[in-house]
């Protein structure tokens, strides 16, 4: 039985939307979160490590480099199955044996007899995992080479996106860039599958030609998490890559600007001192030593450093060398201004926030718009 999926529509950016606008397609929606960039109090937090380069004048989105996780679940998924297969299934079907023979000794042959029979099977299954995951690690990490970043310069209110193929970069005004999130579901022979990723549109002006730039998340508050990091860089919010990637506080002055070995041990520290603090208990410890246990402790975290190595020594593209000079920090007196429009709705969007934590935020949009619109008549 195939898998059947509903496609996630692609929006047609050249019609008109601002933030709060939802369309509705078959198995999900779109939600529009700009032209006119709105705050959307989702705390700004950059999970998958989509943003590079992160200074006082720019941002790059996209460019960025592989984390532990993606080795963590490469190699954990595979190892896990494995256990599960020669361990788990036989202690299950040995304790059957002995509650429907009443007799313990049921118990160890059962489970000698499930181990005995499952094992070749467990290793012949888990390295065809194993490969397919690899296969699939292989393909991202080519695209982590070839990916160029698409740069939000805020002294300038102004992002360059590089279309490629040797056309000249694209730079567009900052309010008028469009973003969406999308969630959309299609039934599986496993049963119903979730979908969430964030979009970002361009318009060329010239010619008038979408551009887009699409990343799938894993839920919908962590694409919400990644547009609100690039948003509250652009209006000054946060101003580094650390208030985005580590909220945790995982990395430590001298530290390289990337998760690695060293993120493992001060997350081991931090672990550790909290429990001292009184603020985790014993389980928390537990649970964390079991899961990297299972994920083979620093073991993903040595070849994700050796997978950045490899990336560096490649070299990963850049921006055209045309934007080097507009890339370059502007004097302070020079810096572009928010538009009034974008400073009194953002207001206005965070003060009824403020008074209703716990309405949609899309229902806020709405509102502020519509106020605006009554009072522009």
């Amino acid at each position: 039985m195939s898998a059947k999926q509903n496609p996630t529509p692609r929006p047609d950016i050249l019609r008109p939307h601002r933030a709060g606008d939802i369309e509705s397609f078959p198995g999900g929606k779109v939600i529009y979160l700009s032209p006119s960039p709105l705050p959307t109090k989702s705390a700004p937090l950059d999970f998958n490590q989509a943003i590079g380069e992160v200074n006082d004048a720019y941002l790059d989105f996209g460019g960025s480099l592989p984390t532990p996780f993606t080795w963590q679940f490469t190699l954990g998924i595979p190892f896990i199955g494995f256990l599960m297969l020669v361990f788990v299934i036989p202690m299950l079907g040995g304790g059957l044996m002995w509650i429907t023979g009443k007799d313990i000794a049921l118990f160890y042959v059962g489970i000698a007899g499930l181990f005995n029979e499952v094992f070749a099977q467990a290793v012949v299954f888990s390295t065809l995992v194993l490969l397919l995951a690899l296969v699939i690690k292989a393909h991202y990490h080519f695209k982590f080479r070839e990916a160029v970043p698409t740069r939000f310069h805020r002294q300038r209110r102004e992002v360059a996106f590089a279309p490629g193929d040797g056309k000249q970069p694209i730079i567009v005004p900052w309010e008028s860039v469009a973003a969406w999130v999308t969630e959309a579901q299609g039934m599986t022979q496993y049963g119903v599958q979730r979908q969430y990723g964030l979009g970002i549109g361009f318009i060329e002006p010239e010619t008038g030609q979408q551009h887009f730039l699409e990343l799938s998340q894993p839920g919908m508050p962590l694409a919400l998490g990644l547009w609100e990091a690039v948003r509250a860089y652009m209006e000054y919010e946060v101003n580094t890559r650390e208030e985005l990637q580590d909220p945790h506080g995982l990395h430590r002055p001298g530290d390289p600007p990337y998760e690695g070995v060293h993120t493992f041990h001060n997350a081991r520290s931090r672990l550790h001192r909290r429990y001292r603090e009184g603020d985790i208990g014993l389980f928390t410890v537990t649970m964390w030593y079991l899961w990297h246990i299972l994920d083979l402790w620093t073991i993903p975290f040595h070849l994700a450093e050796w997978e950045i190595s490899t990336i560096q020594k490649a070299g990963q593209k850049t921006l055209p060398a045309s934007l080097d000079q507009w890339s370059q920090p502007l004097p302070e007196e020079q810096w572009a201004k928010p538009s009034a429009e974008i400073t009194r709705l953002s207001a206005e969007v965070r003060q009824r926030h403020a008074k209703q934590p716990n309405r949609p935020i899309t229902a806020i949009f709405a509102e502020v718009y519509a106020e605006e619109a009554r009072l522009s008549n």
